[in-house]
């Protein structure tokens, strides 16, 4: 029977379900970080190409407006060319020879090895991301500004929550106006509310170089995040159309060179930066994405890097982002099978719904958006959790609902294997000869957790059983289990002496009180 003599209890019905409280080894569980997608493919092998061609032809042709110097140094002695508007081109073939040599997986490591994440192939991993300015009160239920405890609240909420994989920061401390301390703050807050990998993004690179410093000390000394790095940085190296971002691209330059893994990332927004036309829109980002590839390899040949092309939905009446639109989903999974038609490990954004708060019309919209880029392949999906009104706000209770949600969406991912045991004939034979029923079958058993996945709030009672046990809704049951990790789960990974380190050497704004159990929020 699967599963550790640990959870092997007796007792009958008691003792099982006794049993369930206690997660199976993650090898043992029915879906994990890195199940493999790329059935659902929106675009034919023809679509691909054409795209593919396209992209080309703009990158030789019309090429990319205001290069800084440095870029415009390192892709010239490469073979790029400036033309005569200014632009920087790259021919083809330097783009199709570095797709070939490219970086196409990498380790993304945790602080704790258990969450060391294989970015590699079709596996998928589910996410956050963004870059809220709000957040839902969580006494009030009414949007406020967010601050550096909330982010720091939310980095350790995901990292009790197992079908969320890695986290990008969701949200901004706005009670830190400064970008260079707000960013330190960001990863200090990262860094001790998580052990699983996490993201950020900078605006300076003097910014990358302090805080890569910081990961050092507490990795074990200097050069040791770059051995195993456990952060990962989004980077808007361009702005649509088709334009250099300069701030953006020093920061590039300063992460490969300090060995972060990098998300090469284009949001271009259909219908206002990007073509009304979905198709304009994907290849689009794949050029500019290109570019960000030729850019990155010709620094550091094989550098870690993620295909982010992230074309956003308008809604063309307003103008205003439609992140919960089908026309969004559809475009992440049609994103997510450009790179592994490169075959490049990629970082999409999905669940970014534009309700307001975690309800019906939230679930649907968090539902196949995160299930089309999942069934597609998406290396790394980000923005998957706690988004709410299209990236502008986060919601704790909403992490807490989408990582059931998740949990579903990895398993349909999964698929059914098929092989002689789980065909089940001989099952079949013993049944039939004995009880008639499969209840308490070896195989039944061993199975429970191998290929299902059991919900931490979803309700699966009776109408009878709900009304007794007091007929909640899931935003209620999150809120309990919000409460139950905020007030008990204080990461310690980074021990006293390091943390007094990091405190002596960089401008820390989180206390320590803030840090453990008994303080004023939780």
């Amino acid at each position: 029977m699967t599963g550790s003599p640990s959870r092997r209890k007796s007792g009958g019905r008691a003792g099982r379900v006794a049993a369930r409280e206690i997660p199976p080894p993650i090898a043992e569980r029915a879906v994990g970080p890195g199940v493999t997608g790329g059935l659902y493919r929106p675009l034919s092998d023809r679509d691909q190409q054409r795209i593919h061609q396209a992209a080309l032809d703009i990158l030789q042709r019309i090429g990319l407006a205001d290069p800084i110097p440095s870029c415009v140094d390192i892709v010239t002695s490469g073979g790029g060319t400036m033309n005569d508007a200014g632009r920087l081109c790259f021919p083809r073939a330097l783009v199709e020879e570095t797709i070939a040599k490219a970086c196409k997986g990498f380790m993304l490591h945790g602080q704790d090895p258990a969450h060391d994440l294989d970015i590699s192939g079709q596996r998928v991993h589910f996410g956050t991301g963004g870059a809220a300015v709000s957040i839902v009160d969580f006494s009030t239920g009414q949007y406020r500004s967010s601050t550096l405890a909330d982010l720091y609240d939310v980095f350790r909420l995901i990292d009790s929550l197992e079908h969320i994989h890695f986290a990008l920061r969701p949200l901004i401390a706005r009670d830190i106006s400064d970008s260079h301390p707000l960013e330190i703050n960001t990863a200090y807050a990262g860094m001790s509310g998580t052990t699983k990998p996490f993201g950020l993004a900078f605006s300076q690179p003097e910014t990358v170089e302090a805080v890569v410093a910081m990961f050092d000390i507490a990795a074990g000394g200097e050069g040791k995040f770059k051995e195993k790095p456990f952060c990962h940085t989004s980077n808007c190296f361009v702005v649509p159309p088709l334009r250099f971002a300069a701030d953006a691209c020093r920061c590039l330059e300063a992460q490969v060179r300090l060995g972060v893994p990098v998300v090469l990332l284009s949001a271009g927004q259909a219908g206002a930066t990007a073509p009304a036309a979905l198709a304009g829109a994907v290849t689009q980002a794949v050029a500019e994405c290109l570019a960000g590839l030729v850019y990155v390899n010709l620094i550091s040949p094989g550098h870690p890097a993620l295909f982010g092309t992230w074309p956003l939905v308008s809604d063309l009446r307003t103008g205003a982002m439609s992140g919960g639109s089908g026309e969004q989903a559809v475009l992440m999974a049609a994103s997510a099978q450009m790179a592994n038609f490169y075959g490049l490990p990629s970082s999409v954004a999905a669940g970014m719904t534009d309700s307001k708060i975690p309800d019906a019309q939230s679930g649907f919209e968090k539902g196949y958006t995160t299930a089309l880029a999942g069934h597609a392949g998406a290396t790394m999906i980000h923005e998957s959790a706690g988004m709410t009104a299209s990236l502008l706000g986060v919601s704790l209770e909403g992490f807490v609902i989408d990582n059931d949600m998740l949990g579903a969406v990895l398993r349909s991912i999964r698929g059914i294997e098929v092989s002689d045991e789980t065909l089940s004939v001989e099952t079949m034979a013993e049944v039939v000869a004995g009880p008639n029923h499969y209840l308490g079958h070896a195989q039944t058993l061993a199975r429970m957790e191998k290929d299902y996945v059991y919900p931490r709030l979803s309700d699966r009672s009776t109408p009878d059983q709900w009304e007794s046990a007091g007929a909640t809704d899931i935003r209620a049951r999150a809120r309990g289990k919000v409460m139950e990790v905020l007030a008990n789960h204080y990461p310690g990974h980074i021990g006293g002496e390091l943390d007094a380190r990091i405190r002596r050497n960089f401008d820390i704004r989180l206390p320590q009180t803030e840090m453990k159990p008994g303080n004023r929020r939780w």
